[in-house]
């Protein structure tokens, strides 16, 4: 399981309300938790996966599916290094 965080719309998410939530959950967005801090909005996500790479694209569609834009992603730093190492 890879823990990811995507940042998308953040000019145009003031909060991460129950519209916005439900709208990631039909396009796929079932294992990520969507919310703001200090402005910026984010969906953390504990997204399944064969590799690091399919696990973020297939995430970053979803968002996009969606229809917000995504800014940036986040990995776990442990998860991340742990799946170079192996």
């Amino acid at each position: 399981m890879t823990k990811l965080r995507i940042y998308a719309d953040s000019q145009r998410i003031a909060r991460a309300d129950e519209d916005v939530a439900n709208e990631l959950f039909v396009a796929g967005c079932d294992d990520g938790s969507p919310g703001t801090s200090g402005g910026t909005f984010s969906i953390d996500f504990h997204r399944e996966a064969n590799t690091l790479e399919e696990a973020i694209n297939s995430a970053i569609l979803n968002v996009k599916s969606a229809g917000y834009e995504v800014d940036r992603v986040e990995i776990e730093r442990e998860r991340c290094l742990n799946r170079l190492v192996v």
